[in-house]
């Protein structure tokens, strides 16, 4: 059943807002309107003298799946053609789509995102926009678009755990749990799913005693650091990087082949190639033999 109330649900706290993604029907997949109305609260609560800091969670059983693609919702699928108009389309289509998630690292107050269930492709850029992940240690971590669709639209993976194993996540498009996310760097703390509320709101009471503009001050001068590593340049780029992986034979291939079931077809061929398993961090990975993790 649809949830009942605004999509993204603004709960006030005692010197801090929790903002949910309330479509736990669609999984929280990002569409226009839950992105939208996600920024719009965000940006209100950061006007909000007696909010310290926000939290970003996801109401049912995942914090976010993705974009949404059956309403081409977030960056979503977008590729048409591989001619020069087809290329700039898409291109003005991934700006304008990935500009309101990107907008959220313009946030002054710090955010932390509060990871549970699965948190996939569209979810993590959504998730790595803000200042500090925590996750359940059962969670589920990961870009599988970069199997058959494109690339990260709001590219934070490589700031978070360095080359390595952003090569290994993206270019296979495997997942990792939580508690391994936190192992190599990708968030901040993995606990268990039973204690991850109390974990971010004693968090959120700690920092709902100091000033909002030391906050803020202090996540700047962070923030700039970011810059100075490249952010700002990565983040420019990643919308064309993106566009030239959609126009990349597969996703055509796709979009030719399938115009009508985009999402089926995706589902079906990566849990034939590619199976459920996900990449282990401190041990062998196991695989069948077509690759599949086991």
């Amino acid at each position: 059943m649809p949830a009942e109330g605004p999509v993204v649900e603004h709960v006030r706290h005692e010197g801090w807002a929790e903002l949910i993604l309330n479509q736990p029907e669609k999984r929280n997949a990002l569409s226009s309107e839950l992105v939208t109305a996600l920024v719009a609260a965000a940006q209100e609560a950061d006007r909000d003298p007696d909010v310290h800091a926000m939290v970003i969670s996801g109401a049912g059983r995942d914090f976010c799946a993705g974009y949404d693609l059956r309403t081409g919702g977030g960056a979503g699928y977008t590729a048409h053609r591989a001619d020069k108009a087809g290329y700039f389309a898409d291109l003005t289509r991934v700006q304008t789509s990935s500009r309101p998630i990107r907008s959220l690292l313009d946030i002054r107050k710090p955010m932390v995102a509060k990871v549970h269930g699965n948190c996939l492709a569209g979810g993590t850029d959504l998730a790595f926009v803000c200042d500090i992940v925590i996750a359940a240690a059962d969670a589920v971590i990961g870009f599988p678009p970069t199997r058959d669709l494109g690339s990260p639209p709001v590219p934070m993976w490589l700031y978070h755990v360095g080359p390595q194993w952003a090569k290994r996540l993206l270019l296979t498009g495997d997942c990792i749990s939580g508690a391994d996310a936190a192992t190599i760097g990708l968030v901040l703390k993995a606990v268990p799913r039973d204690q991850l509320d109390g974990e971010v709101s004693g968090l959120m009471k700690r920092m709902s005693h100091i000033d909002y503009e030391l906050l803020s001050a202090n996540k700047r001068m962070l923030n700039a650091g970011l810059q100075l590593m490249g952010a700002a340049t990565l983040l420019d780029m990643a919308p064309d990087f993106d566009v030239r992986a959609h126009l990349s034979p597969s996703p055509l291939r796709l979009k030719a082949e399938s115009p009508a079931n985009v999402v089926d077809v995706l589902k079906h061929r990566r849990d034939e190639y590619f199976g459920r398993g996900l990449a282990r961090v401190s041990e062998p990975d196991e695989y069948d033999e077509r690759g599949r993790l086991i």
